[in-house]
């Protein structure tokens, strides 16, 4: 099973919260297992670059299962560069996104761009915990 929208909607809400709290403008973006969008939402100022660096965090999180800052030292693998050509642009591997999971499974990942990596990564743990 996926991530539903109503859950993506319900980690949007406290993420945001999260940015808001630590004063940095960022974009988010919820994708389901496969790396499809769920939701994506840009905070007013952030840069027109931030949408689609949270979609690719997220895409990658959710691809591998894993943070999305673990796949950086692999990011010129010729695997990764394959990864990069078949997903159309749509996957970084960099920190700022980490893997939904429900019973050990991957439901999906919650990507984040605009603020430092540590802080991208923090907003989008926010965005998970809401789930409980």
């Amino acid at each position: 099973m996926a991530v539903t929208l109503a859950e993506a909607e319900k980690m949007m809400a406290a993420a945001k919260a999260k940015a808001l709290e630590m004063g940095v403008k960022v974009s988010m973006a919820v994708v389901d297992p496969r790396g499809d969008l769920v939701a994506l939402a840009r905070l007013d100022g952030t840069r027109w670059t931030t949408p689609p660096a949270a979609w690719g965090k997220a895409v990658a999180s959710a691809t591998y299962g894993v943070p999305s800052g673990d796949l950086a030292e692999r990011a010129n693998s010729p695997v990764m560069r394959m990864v990069f050509q078949i997903s159309g642009g749509y996957f970084v591997p960099q920190q700022g996104a980490l893997p939904i999971k429900r019973g050990g499974e991957v439901i999906g990942a919650m990507g984040v761009s605009g603020a430092a990596s540590n802080e991208d990564e923090a907003i989008a743990q926010a965005g998970i915990d809401a789930l409980g």
